[in-house]
């Protein structure tokens, strides 16, 4: 059964258009009306639990369901799976290099018939009846088709030889499992108009399951290396220019699967796995989702600035992942997906490095607190201080003890910053629906707004506004 297409409490935007053309390549293509961003996000009043940024496509472009947000988080705390299918995969051991594949190859397992619903058979998805929910207060970005808002921006030099063609933008969406949304529920409490903003009560549930699906704006026609792919029609910009919206076909390039695991990743109680998409495996779209890797700390003492290729413990790599979703990786071969930005340009010490790994996904989600003291990335200031090229950021020196605190094994508890609120390595919270609550509520807390652009094509901004220099 569809979904209805009117939200409660959501303005909806009629756009004119010359002809029906929902990811038809070949027929006419929907007619844009321009109009800022500021305009868009006028139309959705200020409200935790607004569904889209206010623009619907009409029926003759698009007459499928909508994204309804998922908030009717557990009130109770769902009882725990006696013996985590993850956990018995590696027979109660901690993960490590020689049994993460199995470690991951059992998260797929749990999450596929949930994320095939969602994937493939979309009119039957019901996010709350499958035990899936999602964070407030994303609203103003998420477009009106599958609630995605903009991940990263990339040129095509990102990806050297695969016949990427144009840059491309990543658009995004993550949810959260029942245990996973327990800790939801009890933050945001049922208005989410007044946070309970603690440590304590940012901690998950041991168990706890969240998935990040990322989507590129092309098909195999601009990029072969998505020949294939699952695709989703999204209401987005082209390139996300922000103006005239039109129903783009895009592909699955990445899937995210985060789990609390104290028992099997002691240091940090969680385990980041990535799956990327890969044409060249077996099965259907869904089976051709394979392992890019997993990582369940930092290897903090493993100096990559003085040793690139020094050997980690606490990253593992899957060396038949597809080409692409290797030259992304992040610093010294940490984990880091092709929808995560992990190259950057910096100046540390007064030298350049140009599209250099700098993050991997455990250390871009350390700094997860409130408010935010330390940048996503190893920065000297949050937000980072451009220089006057407005092509570098300044950063710590790699392997200095600066950069270093991004790389550490912390448990979610511990803030990366003294006396900040330690948000249990989740971004969302700290860098995505806080800020956008604060901001909502008046009392806006500066925070930084970085699409990755690769490297020095990079846009940074502050509250909308350049980065100080």
């Amino acid at each position: 059964m569809h979904k209805k297409r009117m939200v409660k409490g959501t303005i909806v935007l009629i756009m004119c258009v010359l002809a029906p053309s929902c990811g038809n390549r070949n027929a006419a293509k929907p007619k844009k009306l321009s109009f800022t961003a500021a305009q868009l996000k006028a139309t959705v009043s200020a409200t935790p639990f607004a569904s889209n940024n206010g623009a619907v496509p009409p029926h003759t472009v698009y007459d499928g369901p909508l994204f309804q947000l998922s908030h009717n988080w557990p009130a109770v705390v769902p009882p725990p799976l006696t013996t985590p299918p993850w956990v018995k995969a590696i027979h109660g051991a901690f993960i490590s290099t020689k049994n993460a594949a199995a470690y991951v190859a059992a998260l797929k397992r749990y999450v596929s018939p949930a994320m095939n619903r969602l994937i493939f058979h979309y009119a039957e998805w019901d996010a709350g009846s499958e035990g899936w929910f999602n964070q407030p207060w994303l609203g103003s970005v998420r477009e009106s088709i599958h609630g995605a808002y903009t991940g990263s921006e990339f040129p095509p030099d990102t990806f050297p030889g695969t016949g990427l063609k144009k840059k491309i933008t990543t658009y995004v969406l993550t949810f959260y499992d029942r245990r996973a949304a327990y800790t939801l529920g009890k933050f945001w409490g049922n208005t989410a108009m007044q946070p309970a903003i603690t440590t304590e009560n940012a901690q998950f549930l041991d168990g706890a399951v969240i998935v990040k699906l990322a989507f590129v704006d092309v098909t195999a026609a601009d990029w072969p290396v998505m020949q294939g792919a699952a695709q989703w029609p999204l209401f987005v910009p082209i390139n996300a220019k922000r103006t005239s919206p039109s129903v783009t076909t895009c592909s699955l390039m990445q899937l995210d699967i985060i789990v609390k695991d104290v028992k099997s990743s002691p240091k940090t109680g969680w385990v980041f796995s990535t799956l990327v998409y890969d044409r060249n495996a077996p099965g259907n779209a869904w089976h051709k989702m394979v392992p890019l890797g997993a990582m369940w700390g930092n290897d903090p003492t493993v100096d990559s600035a003085k040793n690139p290729k020094a050997t980690l413990s606490e990253t593992w790599i899957n060396p038949h992942s597809p080409l692409y979703s290797r030259q992304t990786l992040g610093w010294g071969g940490r984990l880091s997906g092709p929808n995560d930005g992990a190259e950057n340009s910096f100046i540390a010490s007064g030298q350049k490095y140009d599209n250099s790994p700098d993050s991997s996904c455990m250390s871009c989600h350390g700094p997860a607190e409130w408010t935010m003291k330390s940048f996503l990335l190893p920065a000297t200031t949050n937000p980072p201080t451009l220089d006057p090229t407005k092509q570098y950021f300044y950063s710590p020196a790699p392997g200095s003890a600066d950069w270093m605190r991004w790389f550490q094994d912390r448990d979610g508890s511990t803030p990366q910053d003294p006396g900040q609120v330690a948000l249990d390595y989740d971004m969302v919270f700290s860098f995505k629906s806080l800020p956008s609550w604060s901001k909502a509520v008046g009392r806006p807390v500066p925070m930084l707004t970085l699409p990755h652009s690769g490297g020095a094509q990079r846009a940074l901004q502050y509250n909308g506004l350049p980065v100080r220099q």
